[in-house]
């Protein structure tokens, strides 16, 4: 776009007050409360909500791991359940036995006792 269209167009504007008038300061400050209040709104449903309803279901899947699952961690490993303790998860990944935080547990990929085979 030219200078010279933006020109044009900011012309075509109205005047935000008739000449020789002032505006309410009451409407103004109801005006900019309102829109605090709107922006308020769309951050709680667009940010604050959708982590919480992730954060809910997370903790609900490290309450029901358990021995024999297959887990996937926020690292990447892909292992078995061994045993569960209270801030902890031993895995057994190939030949290796580890033991990782249960909050680095990210995805359980099959429960104990499902078999996916066709």
């Amino acid at each position: 776009m030219t200078l010279n269209a933006i020109l044009a167009l900011l012309a075509l504007m109205p005047p935000a007050s008739q000449p020789g008038t002032q505006e309410d300061p009451k409407a103004a400050m109801l005006k900019m409360v309102g829109m605090i209040a709107i922006m308020g709104f769309v951050m709680y449903f667009i940010m604050i909500r959708p982590q919480r309803q992730r954060q809910k279901q997370l903790e609900a899947l490290v309450r029901s791991i358990k021995p024999g699952d297959k887990v996937l961690t926020s690292s990447g490993i892909v292992g078995v359940v061994l045993s569960v303790r209270e801030k902890t998860v031993t895995l057994r990944s190939a030949d290796t036995k580890l033991e990782v935080l249960k909050s680095a547990v990210s995805e359980v990929t099959e429960k104990a006792g499902d078999s996916s085979e066709s």
